[in-house]
């Protein structure tokens, strides 16, 4: 039989209250302490637990994108392809940079239904339209 389990990805920075109010405001979630661990926060939505955030004072952020097209372990928010364009807005407003990986463009018009961003902490994460293979 196997032992039950859950996971759940946790982002390591500086500062965990902003980073975690960052996600939970985007995802519509709440925040709350992990038990047993001072230094970590749960974003949790309607489905549970969708993410941690994990003080690291001396972590560095990331360079993304990585050269010659590769992508660093990243998140992926799932949107309906209609609010993509409004997803995309909420995130900037809340200060995800966008970031272009080697092929996007990024213009009006011509933009791909996967969409590259660095959270305020660095941290990699996509915005993708539903029925968008994942990656």
């Amino acid at each position: 039989m196997t032992v039950p389990k859950t996971s759940v990805l946790v982002l390591d920075c500086a500062d965990p209250p902003s980073l975690a109010r960052f996600y939970a405001t985007l995802l519509g979630a709440e925040i709350g302490p992990a038990e047993g661990d001072a230094d970590l926060l749960l974003v949790t939505g309607p489905s549970g637990i969708v993410l941690g955030i994990r003080r690291d004072p001396d972590r560095v952020p990331p360079s993304w994108p990585l050269p010659e097209g590769s992508e660093p372990s990243h998140l992926q928010i799932l949107v309906t392809p209609d609010t993509l364009d409004q997803a995309e807005r909420e995130a900037v407003a809340l200060g995800a940079r966008p970031v272009a990986a080697e092929g996007d463009t990024f213009h009006t018009g011509s933009r791909t239904t996967r969409r590259r961003y660095a959270d305020p902490a660095g941290h990699a994460f996509v915005l993708a339209a539903l029925g968008v293979p994942a990656g």
